[in-house]
């Protein structure tokens, strides 16, 4: 019978058992409560602390032992969870090496580290009296269910654990940011919380969707450029450390993608890590190969699980400071309860000693001999006075009074004690009125942490929009691809076949074949792609420039099309038939133009032909460009012998339109931002920065300008002349210049105002006639305005002089008006003052 039942009985016992231990895992260690923030070993360190402080720091390794008393795990786990907090700087006081979490270097031993709560932890995280108590594991102690925290602890300090079937991973967010989206909760304002991490970097928060599952984010180091032969990294992603990204960097480099001669680690204070480049290697395509090959930047998906009554519960950011505030606000509430409470009987107690004093109800007990006797003497003696008090007077008041000292009897003052409880009266409306207006209280509440406790948090990550970096177009040629023409083979490993070009490994390539077939592959070792290839290209998703012109014998009729048509983006691995589809068919011509161009070519017919001319030219440039499944048209009906290229063709499309995205500093095609017009391959972009210099660039889209300082970016016209005006700190004036652009070299910055520190460019415009108003006065009643004619009273000089005085230190403000006749539409950018 026993035997029968076991299985069953075996499958109960495993279900219950594994039921429980995965409770336990994600009530008891991974997954913090929504009440303090914290996980159950971090609440006993903090008890444990908080048992043994006396303002003075402590060994962590007595800490430890102190906070083994309650948790029921080894010395490890608990010194690491007191690590971790040490490191987050908020609720513990560190003294010694703790280690760096930029740097991944481990804390030392913890006989020789010490902590001590911090300042903010006692102001926020105990009270005995608010406190719900619980056995310890070992039930020899009382350790507190959960602290009572009034500070969303779980926002800043972020946690992540893993659990059985689920996980937890909430973000850090910015001490002073939460307290100030508290308030605006408690004022009924909206609010959004972004992450702000201790390691500061760049973070793209589009899509952190307030920190619920399914969101992401992205978070980047700062990349800065040196010089033209090397750039520095002046911190790290997110739980990056510099090591890692040590690592990732020269692993990106083994592979080919990217080119250094070497990286040095460099951190002390600051992180700093020195990339040398290799030569001839861009700067602006290394930072961009840097965040898309390696650990500078990494997508972050948060998580945010919580336990809430025992359960866990998936929320967002917004929803645990809401959670936080109102929980903050009961415990605010319950400690205003409690000290009205202690005021009230403070006030009861302080006129019942009066009255017992003042009236000498204390002799009445002298002729009594019994306990009850004496008891009985003194309600009676109250008993005219009992209308005066708010509440009943109980015999345990009574008991109070007889313990009173003859000694203090006789130094009993009446107007001390009327001040006593005066003061107590207006203590005790002073809370009733923070309890009536607890809204208030708590804001009060939370701009005082923010006055004593928000210097020196501010936000050290930096809030920008990311652009979206294409690894194909970033990635260097690290590869060589080999062809056999004849047999259909491609590949990076043919090395006994023919060299094609270099290429990336993250490349496809387009190939094209003679009977009229095309097919675009990831470049792979070695692929076939069908026998009898014509042309073979690394191909460019969405690319509407570059234009085939193709001329094919369609194989059911003999007749010769001609054809141009691009190739934007098909499935890849699939062969596409560009001719009529008839079997025989084959392509006499073609050719891949960047700029679609059109050439002329010429075509010789068979002399077996019965056409009259057997030789004549034909011009692609008479031809739409189409789609590539067009069939063309008609070029001849007669055999054709060859065709040949006769003349090279012009571009038949405009120049292309380049627009500056002021968001993330760079230039793009796809009409993000600011228009700056169309260019040839000889035209050039100029660049003026904060800082009083500008620089001249083409217009590769991989360029990289630091938007928050450009004042102004446009095509650059050499015949126009620049007009700036810029701050002398050391004369406190503001001068003005007009000079014409000298020096030309691409990619290097010219400083064209007056060199000393403060100095910094107002305002710059490349109109040919500009003119501003200006205003000026310290006092809005003593504001002058005055409108300048700038092509007019000022001279054009050389770029390099100082300029002429304009006005003071008292500028109120310049506006630009637009030049005569300009309509609002055509407008240039708006310079920034």
């Amino acid at each position: 019978m026993f035997a029968a039942q076991g299985p069953a009985m075996i499958n109960e016992m495993y279900q219950n058992w594994f039921l429980d231990y995965a409770s336990y895992v994600i009530l008891e260690r991974a997954v913090p409560a929504i009440e303090d923030g914290l996980k159950p070993v971090q609440r006993r360190i903090l008890h444990a602390m908080k048992e043994m402080d006396d303002g003075r720091f402590n060994k962590v390794a007595n800490i430890i032992g102190q906070s083994m008393q309650y948790h029921p795990h080894g010395d490890a786990s608990i010194g690491d969870a007191i690590v971790g907090l040490g490191q987050k700087d908020l609720l513990i006081e560190t003294q010694g090496n703790w280690g760096d979490v930029r740097t991944g270097d481990s804390a030392a031993a913890a006989r020789y580290i010490e902590a001590r709560l911090s300042k903010f932890a006692l102001e926020v995280a105990f009270n005995a009296k608010t406190t719900k108590w619980q056995l310890s594991y070992d039930g020899r102690k009382n350790e507190p269910v959960t602290l009572p925290m009034k500070f969303p602890l779980l926002l800043a300090q972020g946690t992540e654990g893993i659990a059985v079937g689920l996980s937890t991973k909430i973000l850090p967010h910015n001490f002073c940011e939460i307290i100030e989206c508290a308030i605006k909760h408690l004022k009924g304002k909206t609010f959004e919380l972004f992450p702000d991490f201790q390691t500061g970097g760049m973070v793209d928060v589009t899509n952190y969707n307030d920190g619920a599952r399914g969101g992401k984010i992205r978070v980047r180091a700062h990349i800065e450029e040196l010089d033209k032969k090397s750039l520095v990294i002046k911190d790290v992603p997110y739980g990056i450390t510099t090591s890692q990204l040590v690592d990732s960097v020269i692993k990106a480099n083994d592979s080919g993608k990217i080119k250094i001669k070497s990286i040095t680690d460099n951190t002390a204070k600051d992180v700093e890590l020195t990339v040398q480049l290799a030569p001839g290697v861009s700067t602006n395509q290394t930072i961009d190969a840097l965040y898309a090959f390696t650990d500078c930047e990494i997508s972050i998906s948060p998580n945010a699980c919580i336990i809430i009554d025992e359960k866990p519960h998936f929320v967002g950011a917004s929803d645990l400071l809401r959670h936080s505030v109102q929980h903050t606000k009961g415990l605010l509430l319950r400690e205003l309860e409690i000290k009205l409470g202690e005021l009230e009987d403070d006030w009861h107690y302080s006129s019942l000693e009066k009255i017992f004093i003042e009236k000498r109800i204390y002799r009445d007990i002298e002729e009594e001999t019994t306990w009850e006797g004496v008891l009985s003497a003194i309600d009676r003696g109250l008993e005219p006075y009992k209308s005066m008090f708010r509440r009943q007077i109980v015999q345990e008041d009574i008991v109070r009074l007889t313990e009173i000292k003859i000694k203090r009897i006789s130094k009993f003052d009446s107007f001390k004690a009327d001040e006593h409880i005066k003061g107590v009266e207006q203590g005790i409306e002073e809370v009733k009125n923070n309890i009536a207006h607890l809204t208030d209280f708590a804001i009060r509440y939370y701009e005082n942490l923010l006055k004593k406790f928000g210097k020196g948090r501010e936000r050290k990550t930096e809030i920008r929009l990311f652009e979206n970096i294409q690894a194909t177009v970033v990635a260097i040629a690290n590869t060589k691809l080999y062809v056999n023409y004849k047999e259909g083979f491609i590949g990076t490993g043919l090395k006994k076949d023919e060299y094609a070009f270099d290429c990336s490994d993250l490349d496809h390539i387009i190939s094209f074949r003679r009977d009229g077939k095309m097919s675009i592959n990831k470049v792979a070792d070695k692929t076939f792609v069908g026998k009898d290839i014509i042309h073979l290209a690394v191909f460019q998703k969405n690319d509407e420039r570059t234009t085939y012109n193709m001329m094919y014998m369609d194989g059911k009729t003999g007749i010769t099309y001609a054809k141009r048509f691009n190739v934007t983006g098909i499935t890849r691995d699939k062969d596409y038939d560009l001719t009529r589809g008839n079997p025989g068919s084959k392509v006499h011509y073609l050719t891949a133009n960047p700029n679609g161009e059109a050439e002329s070519v010429a075509v010789t017919l068979l002399p077996s032909s019965k056409a009259r001319s057997k030789n004549f030219d034909y011009y692609f440039e008479e031809i739409e460009i189409k789609g590539r499944s067009s069939f063309g048209n008609q070029v001849t009906k007669y055999p054709v012998r060859s065709v040949r290229l006769k003349e090279k063709g012009r571009s038949t499309l405009s120049a292309p339109q380049i627009w500056y995205d002021d968001s993330v500093g760079r230039l793009n095609k796809d009409g993000h931002g600011m228009l700056l017009g169309r260019f040839d391959e000889t035209d050039r972009i100029i660049v003026f920065y904060k800082d009083g210099t500008y620089e001249v660039t083409g217009f590769d889209i991989t360029n990289r300008y630091d938007a928050d300082n450009v004042v102004l970016i446009e095509k650059f016209h050499p015949e126009k002349v620049v007009t700036a005006i810029y701050f002398d700190a050391k004369n406190k004036q503001y001068n003005v210049k007009r000079f014409m652009i000298e020096s030309q070299t691409l990619k290097s910055r010219y400083t064209f105002i007056k060199d000393g520190e403060g100095n910094y460019l107002e305002m710059v415009t490349l109109q040919q006639e500009p003119v501003v108003i200006v205003r000026t006065g310290k006092k809005a009643n003593e504001i002058k305005e005055q409108v300048i004619a700038l092509h007019e009273t000022i001279d054009i000089t050389g770029w390099k002089t100082v300029g002429s005085h304009l006005v003071g230190a008292d500028l109120k403000d310049i506006t630009l008006l637009p030049p005569p006749g300009d309509d609002a539409s055509q407008r240039e950018a708006p310079t920034l003052f």
